[in-house]
C-alpha cells in the first residue's frame, strides 16, 4: 500500500511519505542536508560530513511515525484539518524517529533524537516531569510504524562518528541546534511546497552577491563624500577607509571603536559587504539594541539598496506594517531570514540562538557564516554575558561568521584579567582610536548637582534649544508637563515609549524641522529611545545620571555635526525626587557612573576613552567576579551537562529557553489606532467578525504593529479595572476611549509610577 505525509485538502492530492525523489522525506533530507553543508566553512571537512549526514538523517527519520496504520487512517479521515492538528502536536508521529536514531547510532543518535522529538513542538529537555522530556518518549510505547519503512532507509552506515562532535558540551549542544534548525526549517519548506505551492513560489527569488551589493554601496558613499567636507566629515571618511582596508583580513572577531556621530553605520556596514564578497560569506546581520534606532537603519539601507530590487533589506523586530501583497516575500523571509541583509534587535538574534521553538529556530543555520555587526555591543545585559558570548564564540569559531563589535565608548567584551569569559583575538579596525576619540570631541561636560523638576524645567525654559533625556517615563511626562507651563508649549516636545511608533515618527519629524529652521525654538524631552541613533542635533543637552555608556551616547545627540564655533555642553544632573531616580540595574551603572566622574583624573573629561575603560572595569568586568554567578545569573550554561555511556547528554533545552530572556519583565501590546484611519478601519473590521478568517488576523495584525504600545502587566491589570480595554478574538487589547488615556503630546497615560523605558530593548 502507499504511505502518506500530507494531503492537500485544496487539491485532494497526495504526497507520498517516502517513495521517489519528489516524497516529503526525500525533499526534506535534501533541503536539510544542504542546509547544513552550507552553515560549516569549507575547511572544516570532517565537522561538514558530520553535519551532512546527521541532517540527511534527520530528513529521513523525522516522519518515521507516519508509516503507522494509524496515523494513516487519521490523516485519511481527517482531510481538512490533518496537518494543523499534526502541527500542533495533536497526532505524535516523532517519538518513533527519536526512538529509532537513539537505537540505532548509540551516542550521536540521542543527539538526532533530540531534533527529531523536537521537530514540531521545540527541542525537549532530557529529563524532567512530564512526558515532554525526552528520557520518557525514548522509553514511550509507539504505534508499529517498522513494516511500512524499507529497511535501506532505516541505515545509518558509517556512523557513529562521536569523534567529530564539537569537544565541549555547550559547542555540542549548539551543533544539534544548529542540525535541528537545518531539519525544521527543512521540514517546513517540503511541506510548505506541497500544501502551499503558490506561497512556496513567492520565496523563489534571486538577490544580488555580496560583491554586487559592495558596489552599490561603494557608489552611494563616493558620492556622500564628494561633498565639500566639515572636520567631521572629514573623520568619517577617514574612518570608512579604515573599514575598507581591513576587509582582507580573516573572518573572526573585530571591533568597532567609532564616537557617536563618526558614521560607524555606514562605514560597518561597508566593511560588512565587502568581507563578506572577499571570503565567500552569505549575509550581512546587524543586530541593534535599541527601538528608536532600527528602523531609522533600515530604511537608510533601503533608500540605498531599493533600486537594486525589493527584499535585499529584512527588517525584523515587532514593528512592521507588511499589509501589502508586494511584501509577500519580505514576511515569509522573515521566518528563516533569508535575504542578503539582516536588520534586527539583540532580543530576535540573542533569544533565536538559545530558544527552543521551531519557529524561532529555523533561521539559525542562516546565521552561519554571515557577517555579524553588533551595534553597540556593550549594551548586552551583564547577568547573561556568559550565554551571550559563548554563542559568539561558537558562531566564529566552527560556523564560519564574523563578528564586528561595533562601540561609541570602549570595547568591552574583550578578555582581561578580571573578565576572564571574554572574547579573545578581536582585532580592532580603527588603529588609533584614542586619536580619533580626541579629533572628533565635539562636547564639553558640565556637572550640574541634584535639580528638582521646577529648576530644570526653568533651565530649560530659558534655552532655545535643548535636549533633556531622563531614565524613566513618569519623569518625562512631569517633566515635559512642568516645562510647557514655564515656555511656549508649542516648542515643547516630549519623545518616550508610552507613544505608539507610529507617533514618535510624526513628532520625530516635526522636531527635525524645527531644528533645520533656525528662527524656530525647540525644546524636546526624551526617555533613552533617543540616544542611539536617533538623529537630531542640538547645541545643548541635558542627561539625567546613568551609565557612561548612557551618557557618551547622549552626547551624540549634541553638536552632532560639529558645526558651532564652540563644543557643545552635556550637563549631567541627579533628579531630587526619588521617584525619578533609576532602579536595578540602571541605578547600578548611574551610581559607577558617579564615582568615576568624582575621581579627580576624571573629572575634567568624564567622557574620556580612560573613564570609560575605568566605569567598565569597577560596573561591568568585575560583577561577575564579585558574584560568582554574575555573568550567568540564571545558570543557562549549567543546562547543557555531558552524562555517562548510557545518558550521554544532559541537555536541558526547553529550559534553557526559559532562563535566557534579555527583557526581564514580560510585557503586553495595547493597540493605540492614533490618528490613523487604516488601523481604526481594521479595528471596526474586527468587531464586526464573529469568526475572522486567519488570513484577516495576519492582516490585522501587521497593520497594528506601528500602532502598539508595550506595558507592563500591572499597567494592563490598571487599564482592564478601569475599563479602558477591549480584547478582540482573544488576541488584540485595544484601548478604548483614546482621548481620555493617551495624549497627543505624552502618549499613553497609566497609573504606575516609576518604572523605566521599555524600548530600550524589544522583541
Amino acid at each position: 500500500m502507499e504511505y502518506y505525509a500530507h494531503i492537500n485538502s485544496g487539491s485532494q492530492k497526495k504526497e507520498s511519505l517516502y517513495h521517489g525523489p519528489d516524497s516529503h522525506l526525500a525533499i526534506t533530507a535534501r533541503l536539510s542536508a544542504r542546509f547544513a553543508q552550507e552553515m560549516i566553512p569549507p575547511q572544516a571537512a570532517e565537522l561538514i560530513r558530520l553535519a551532512v549526514d546527521g541532517a540527511n538523517l534527520l530528513g529521513w527519520w523525522h516522519d518515521l511515525g507516519k508509516g503507522s496504520r494509524k496515523f494513516q487512517d487519521y490523516l485519511l479521515s481527517h482531510l481538512e484539518d490533518a496537518h494543523a492538528l499534526e502541527w500542533k502536536g495533536k497526532v505524535d508521529h516523532s517519538t518513533a524517529g527519536a526512538q529509532h536514531a537513539a537505537k540505532t547510532i548509540p551516542g550521536f543518535g540521542t543527539l538526532l533524537a533530540f531534533a527529531i522529538a523536537g521537530h514540531h513542538n521545540g527541542l525537549p529537555n532530557w529529563n524532567g516531569t512530564g512526558e515532554s522530556v525526552l528520557k520518557q518518549r525514548l522509553q514511550k510505547a509507539v504505534e508499529p510504524w517498522e513494516e511500512a519503512i524499507p529497511t535501506k532507509l532505516l541505515l545509518a552506515p558509517g556512523f557513529p562518528r562521536l569523534i567529530s562532535l564539537p569537544p565541549d558540551k555547550f559547542a555540542c549542544a549548539f551543533f544539534t541546534r544548529m542540525l535541528f534548525s537545518c531539519l525544521t526549517d527543512g521540514d517546513f519548506l517540503a511541506t510548505e511546497g506541497f500544501m502551499n505551492p503558490d506561497q512556496s513560489t513567492a520565496r523563489e527569488k534571486g538577490f544580488p552577491g555580496m560583491a554586487s551589493l559592495a558596489e552599490h554601496l561603494d557608489a552611494h558613499l563616493s558620492a556622500r563624500f564628494s561633498a565639500p567636507h566639515t572636520p567631521v566629515q572629514h573623520h568619517r571618511a577617514e574612518i570608512l577607509q579604515a573599514c575598507l582596508q581591513a576587509t582582507g583580513l580573516e573572518p573572526g572577531f573585530f571591533s568597532l571603536n567609532v564616537p557617536t556621530g563618526g558614521g560607524k553605520t555606514l562605514s560597518a556596514l561597508a566593511f560588512a559587504l565587502h568581507h563578506a564578497a572577499r571570503h565567500g560569506l552569505r549575509r550581512v546581520i546587524c543586530a541593534i539594541p535599541f527601538t528608536s534606532i532600527i528602523e531609522q537603519n533600515a530604511e537608510v539601507y533601503r533608500e540605498i539598496f531599493n533600486p537594486l530590487g525589493e527584499g535585499i533589506i529584512l527588517e525584523h523586530h515587532a514593528n512592521l506594517d507588511h499589509d501589502d501583497l508586494k511584501v509577500l516575500s519580505a514576511r515569509l523571509a522573515t521566518e528563516n531570514w533569508d535575504a542578503p541583509i539582516i536588520v534586527t534587535t539583540n532580543v530576535q538574534l540573542f533569544e533565536t540562538l538559545f530558544a527552543h521553538r521551531p519557529s524561532r529556530c529555523r533561521k539559525l543555520h542562516r546565521i552561519a557564516r554571515s557577517v555579524i555587526v553588533l551595534d553597540e555591543a556593550q549594551a548586552l545585559p551583564v547577568s547573561l554575558l556568559k550565554p551571550c558570548l559563548a554563542a559568539l564564540e561558537e558562531l566564529v569559531q566552527r560556523y564560519g561568521c564574523t563578528v564586528v563589535l561595533s562601540t561609541a565608548t570602549q570595547p568591552a567584551l574583550e578578555q582581561r584579567a578580571n573578565f576572564p569569559i571574554g572574547l579573545t583575538g578581536v582585532r580592532p579596525i580603527i588603529p588609533d582610536a584614542q586619536r580619533l576619540h580626541a579629533a572628533l570631541k565635539r562636547v564639553t561636560v558640565e556637572m550640574t548637582g541634584t535639580l528638582t523638576l521646577e529648576e530644570l524645567a526653568l533651565q530649560l525654559a530659558a534655552l532655545e534649544r535643548v535636549l533633556v533625556i531622563v531614565n524613566t517615563r513618569r519623569h518625562a511626562r512631569e517633566l515635559y508637563e512642568t516645562l510647557a507651563r514655564h515656555t511656549d508649549a508649542s516648542s515643547c516636545f516630549h519623545l518616550s515609549a508610552l507613544m505608539t511608533p507610529a507617533h514618535r515618527l510624526t513628532v520625530l519629524s516635526e522636531i527635525r524641522d524645527r531644528l533645520h529652521d533656525p528662527w524656530q525654538s525647540c525644546r524636546v524631552v526624551a526617555t533613552q529611545l533617543v540616544e542611539a541613533g536617533v538623529d537630531v542635533d542640538f547645541p545643548v543637552v541635558y542627561r539625567a545620571m546613568a551609565g557612561l555608556d548612557a551618557l557618551a551616547q547622549a552626547a551624540g545627540r549634541c553638536n552632532r555635526e560639529g558645526t558651532l564655533p564652540q563644543p557643545g555642553i552635556i550637563r549631567l544632573f541627579t533628579p531630587a525626587e526619588p521617584q525619578f531616580l533609576p532602579k536595578n540595574a540602571l541605578g547600578q551603572a548611574a551610581t559607577t557612573a558617579r564615582e568615576v566622574l568624582a575621581l579627580p583624573e576624571h573629572r575634567a573629561e568624564g567622557l574620556s576613552l580612560a573613564a570609560i575603560d575605568h566605569y567598565f572595569r569597577l560596573h561591568y568586568w568585575q560583577h561577575g567576579a564579585e558574584t560568582g554567578q554574575g555573568w550567568d545569573v540564571e545558570g543557562v550554561m549549567a543546562c547543557f551537562e555531558f552524562g555517562n555511556r548510557k545518558e550521554p547528554f544532559l541537555f536541558q533545552f526547553r529550559e534553557a529557553a526559559e532562563k535566557f530572556r534579555l527583557i526581564e519583565e514580560s510585557q503586553e501590546a495595547v493597540i493605540i489606532p492614533w490618528k490613523d484611519a487604516k488601523a481604526q478601519a481594521v479595528i471596526d473590521a474586527l468587531r464586526a467578525m464573529h469568526h475572522p478568517h486567519p488570513g484577516f488576523l495576519a492582516h490585522a495584525s501587521r497593520v497594528l504593529q506601528r500602532h502598539v504600545v508595550t506595558i507592563y502587566p500591572r499597567e494592563l491589570e490598571w487599564l482592564s479595572r478601569s475599563n479602558a480595554i477591549e480584547i478582540l478574538h482573544e488576541r488584540f487589547r485595544v484601548l478604548l476611549n483614546p482621548e481620555e488615556h493617551y495624549s497627543p503630546k505624552t502618549g499613553l497615560t497609566v497609573n504606575r509610577e516609576g518604572w523605566c523605558d521599555p524600548a530600550k530593548l524589544i522583541l
